[in-house]
């Protein structure tokens, strides 16, 4: 049994039914399902916002088990990879399962650049007000040290 915090994004198509279909994938594992928020594009800028979201999830999977359930979402979503950063359907990433470190191009542990990603610390912070990040420091301190300026929680976007 372990314990997983995953990060979902969308900025293609139906923002948010994407997020509610990676959200009923890990329907019979879910903790915790933070607000959705709008975000600016991180890392390649040309390309509409996104919707995210944090998953807190449960269940008898390792990390490589959460990590093919969402690569599994992101195809059933119709995810293509055409650029790193690009624009997406879906994106489910893992980003701790309970303090495992993995450097494996495959499933990098905890996710980099999750320290700095307000699409990430944001949503989770939401949930988890004590949350720490392996090897970061406390989830809250992190998102005080982050330009929040192109973050806007979207209250209207219902997950559950």
């Amino acid at each position: 049994m372990t314990r997983a915090v995953l990060s979902i994004g969308s900025n293609l198509g139906d923002r948010a039914g994407f997020l509610r279909q990676a959200v009923d994938g890990f329907a019979g594992f879910l903790v915790a399902v933070s607000p959705v928020y709008e975000t600016a594009p991180w890392g390649v800028t040309d390309q509409d916002d996104f919707l995210n979201a944090v998953l807190v999830v449960s269940g008898p999977c390792d990390e490589w088990g959460w990590l093919r359930r969402g690569q599994a979402l992101e195809d059933a979503s119709g995810r293509v990879r055409l650029r790193r950063w690009g624009p997406r359907t879906l994106d489910v990433d893992v980003v701790t399962v309970d303090g495992v470190r993995s450097d494996d191009p495959s499933l990098l542990l905890p996710h980099p650049g999750a320290h700095e990603r307000a699409t990430v610390l944001v949503p989770w912070l939401d949930v988890e007000p004590d949350a720490v990040l392996p090897g970061h420091g406390r989830v809250a301190d992190l998102v005080a040290g982050l330009d929040l300026s192109g973050v806007t929680r979207r209250d209207d976007v219902r997950l559950t």
